[in-house]
């Protein structure tokens, strides 16, 4: 990528020597940062790094334990995020900063509301939201409220709330973890074209294909500890994955062949509505066979956020059959599902997959608290409860490892899905579903994450997979079924897919 837009003589941002302790844990141990005018610089790290620790110093929501952090060549302390604010800063979180009730308008416009007079004037609030939504390619629905959408519908908020307070450095922590290839390119795009007009850009992502794509820059940190910054041009994604997790990453999925056996799920004729009482689901077939992974395909909204809270009990179907191992669980409680054979790892970890101020320990129990041997004559068992919870986070290595009676709430956002994910596997049900389950991790913890998903599959559990990740669809996959307008509409054998096709096939396209 061209960087002649790049002025190397314009540092707009300088971390200098940052250290940040919370009491006896260094979460960040002498970090240098310098970004650029007119630069993308991704920082990259493992999770729980310190990657998030440094930018939330640099936003005001943090204050270093030592080090300087200079805006401009000015040397500047970020009581709160208001200082960030007004030296030009704005950030996107990973965990969304939304109210929930309000509606997407409401929310990006919050404190910074049009009016006329002392009255605020909603209209032109909503008809700006428009117009930077249209303008970004960021398209959303300003009326909606944030408890009714999705995921990615939400980090386009975020996004949106950003570009609206017109920041000249825009700080992204996992921007694209929810969004489709295609969004993805358009992002970056919009990336481009805010560096061009002179803004900086610090890109947190553990995403090495969209950090080759769009940053000029990286600084890699590990174990809270400075490593490198490097030209992005002079390295390859291997080189990356190694420096930021200090061994050498195997990018491939082991997956012997194996034979599928009696079908586990059965899906037929499903309807369902979305949070508007649309019908979005119309007449939806799928099954998955025990030892098979089926991959769910698509383009966000097309119906795989209603299949997955009608199969896990979330959401009722208007119409149709969904039976695990001949039972039927449609329109059942989320716990009868769970009962009969149905385990998930849910989009949304912080809304469906924890209790934020749960223990860890507590979370990785959540649906087998009442049994032994976690409970004994209707009495929590903390000796085997905390147990569990220490090999759990040895064996799906869980950050930090050694505090089980941490609040889940405190953990990396990598952290939080790997304790998800370990409760889940361990709950050993005959079907897993797993809803982007590599949302937010880096190289080495996807590669935790598809292991399990894989040693399900040859334990002969049947999983499906909805994720937004062609690659990661395309390798674990022993059936990729293409979802658009609520229906399946083509099934292809894992092994023939590739990323032109199945892009053409979720865009309703036919296959050639």
């Amino acid at each position: 990528m061209s960087k002649e837009h790049v002025d190397m003589n314009k540092p707009v941002i300088e971390m200098r020597n940052i250290v940040k302790r919370f009491g006896d844990f260094v979460a960040n141990d002498g970090i240098n940062l310098t970004v650029h005018k007119g630069e993308i610089h991704a920082i990259l790290g493992e999770n729980g790094a310190g990657k998030s620790t440094l930018m939330n110093q640099l936003y005001g929501l943090l204050k270093p334990t030592s080090g300087d952090i200079l805006v401009g060549g000015k040397k500047i302390v970020m009581n709160n995020p208001k200082d960030a604010i007004d030296a030009g800063i704005g950030m996107v979180h990973q965990h969304f900063m939304l109210v929930q009730p309000f509606t997407v308008t409401e929310n990006i416009v919050l404190g910074m509301e049009p009016r006329k007079g002392v009255v605020l004037d909603m209209a032109t609030a909503r008809k700006n939201v428009v117009e930077i939504s249209e303008r970004y390619g960021l398209s959303i629905d300003p009326d909606a409220k944030i408890e009714d959408i999705s995921v990615g519908m939400q980090q386009r908020v975020e996004i949106l709330k950003a570009l609206y307070r017109g920041a000249d450095i825009l700080i992204l922590d996992e921007p694209t973890s929810s969004l489709t290839p295609q969004e993805i390119v358009e992002l970056i795009e919009i990336m481009h074209n805010l560096t061009a007009d002179g803004k900086s850009i610090i890109l947190i992502t553990h995403k090495l294909k969209e950090i080759k794509e769009s940053a000029d820059f990286c600084t890699i940190i590990r174990a809270g500890k400075y490593i490198d910054t490097v030209d992005v041009d002079t390295v390859d994604e291997n080189d990356l994955a190694s420096m930021m997790v200090g061994r050498k990453v195997t990018f491939t999925v082991d997956k012997p062949p194996l034979e599928p056996g009696p079908v586990i799920l059965h899906v037929e004729n499903l309807h369902g509505k979305d949070y508007r009482g649309v019908e979005i689901l119309k007449g939806l077939n799928l099954e998955v066979h025990a030892g098979e992974i089926v991959g769910i395909a698509g383009i966000d909204g097309n119906g795989q956020t209603e299949l997955v809270e009608i199969l896990t009990g979330l959401r009722q179907g208007t119409e149709g059959e969904v039976t695990v191992k001949g039972v039927s669980v449609f329109n059942k409680s989320p716990y009868f599902g769970f009962t009969h054979g149905v385990s998930s790892i849910p989009a949304d970890r912080q809304k469906h997959g924890l209790v934020l101020d749960f223990s860890i320990e507590d979370n990785l129990i959540l649906q087998n608290y009442h049994k032994e041997p976690f409970s004994l004559n209707h009495i929590l068992y903390r000796p085997s409860i905390q147990k569990h919870a220490k090999a759990s986070m040895k064996n799906f290595d869980i950050r930090p490892s050694d505090d089980e009676k941490r609040p889940a709430g405190t953990l990396s956002g990598g952290n939080q899905q790997k304790v998800i994910i370990a409760r889940e596997v361990q709950n050993d049900k005959d079907l897993l579903i797993a809803v982007n389950p590599t949302r937010g991790l880096d190289v080495g913890a996807i590669e935790y994450v598809h292991k399990y998903i894989v040693e399900q599959r040859n334990k002969g559990k049947a999983v499906l997979l909805v994720s937004f990740e062609l690659d990661e669809i395309m390798s674990l996959s022993d059936v990729i079924d293409v979802i658009f307008d609520g229906r399946i509409v083509s099934t292809i054998p894992g092994g023939e897919a590739n990323e032109n096709e199945l892009g053409l096939l979720m865009a309703g396209g036919k296959k050639a």
